[in-house]
């Protein structure tokens, strides 16, 4: 009994040991957070809402859906109470907005707020608009926050503000990244290059950056996009490529053109949920706990991912 006593500990103590020497050194784990056994893959606790207006802001005009966390399910609920943090998504290159709808209802039910533009939807989108349409979303939050009779007046946590987007969009909230003091993340999957240059953008980066890639994608791989977007970005920044995960994966279906590959599109999505849910609550602030999820031995062992990091 002793002998088994003493090869338990001996393997708790090499496992901390372990932990404490992979977790990067520039994101020291914050002192004695508190531990919870949070599972960001899995819906949050915030019934998912949504909203269907016209974002009116720096000059910009446009239709959008709102996915937000909200008192019931549905359409024009109620905004939960509390103040939630704000991301603008962008969608990719001749994509509906619905096609992402899985990934920013799970967002909501984490608490976020996401303005979603239905802009630059045609065969000939401006990047840098869709940019400057991104950044103009999180403006109007900004706005609605202070207006009355706004379903989200009171509601926005206008010190937390993030950008994501997928493919095409993955390439604009970069560009938008790189022209907004406001934004203090970014998360992005299988960002493609824009013009102007998404990966020059990525260089100027202050704030984290992640980059989630799929291995099989053939249509914005990762050597000619995302390596090169990571490899650009100076620091806080992140690689997380799923192994045999393909471009339309990150989307609910497929269409014309679309891709496949050897890991079936839930998967992908379940890996893609928890991966940027954690980005986003540990790098907005909200949960400093994700940090093993985020930076530590959890991150960089993950199965099915493969992981490159530059803290």
């Amino acid at each position: 009994m002793f002998r088994t006593l003493l090869r338990s500990m001996t393997a708790v103590l090499l496992t901390a040991a372990a932990a404490f020497t992979l977790a990067p050194a520039a994101h020291s784990s914050p002192a004695a957070p508190s531990v919870r056994a949070v599972d960001p893959s899995a819906p949050g606790s915030f019934p998912v809402a949504y909203t269907d207006l016209t974002v009116s802001a720096a000059g910009r005009s446009y239709s959008a859906r709102v996915w937000y966390p909200g008192t019931t399910a549905g359409a024009n609920a109620p905004v939960a109470t509390g103040t939630h943090p704000g991301l603008a998504f962008g969608h990719g290159f001749f994509q509906a907005i619905t096609q992402y709808e899985s990934l920013l209802g799970h967002y909501a039910s984490w608490g976020v707020i996401t303005v979603v533009p239905k802009s630059q939807g045609g065969l000939f989108p401006q990047h840098s608009a869709f940019a400057d349409d991104l950044n103009a979303g999180l403006t109007w939050l900004t706005a609605q926050n202070t207006t009355p009779g706004s379903r989200f007046a009171g509601r926005v946590d206008t010190t937390r503000y993030a950008l994501a987007g997928h493919s095409m969009g993955g390439g604009a909230a970069l560009l938008a990244a790189s022209r907004n003091p406001a934004v203090t993340s970014v998360t992005t999957l299988a960002a493609a290059e824009t013009n102007p240059s998404a990966i020059a953008a990525a260089a100027t980066l202050t704030v984290p950056a992640q980059y989630v890639a799929g291995s099989s994608d053939s249509i914005a791989g990762v050597a000619s996009n995302q390596q090169k977007m990571y490899d650009a970005t100076p620091s806080g920044t992140q690689l997380r490529v799923i192994s045999g995960g393909f471009h339309c994966g990150f989307e609910d279906s497929s269409g014309f053109g679309c891709d496949s590959g050897t890991i079936t599109r839930a998967a992908q999505q379940k890996l893609t949920s928890g991966i940027t849910t954690a980005w986003l609550l540990y790098t907005l602030g909200i949960d400093t706990s994700l940090y093993d999820q985020v930076w530590g031995s959890a991150a960089q062992n993950l199965a099915g991912v493969t992981y490159s990091a530059k803290p």
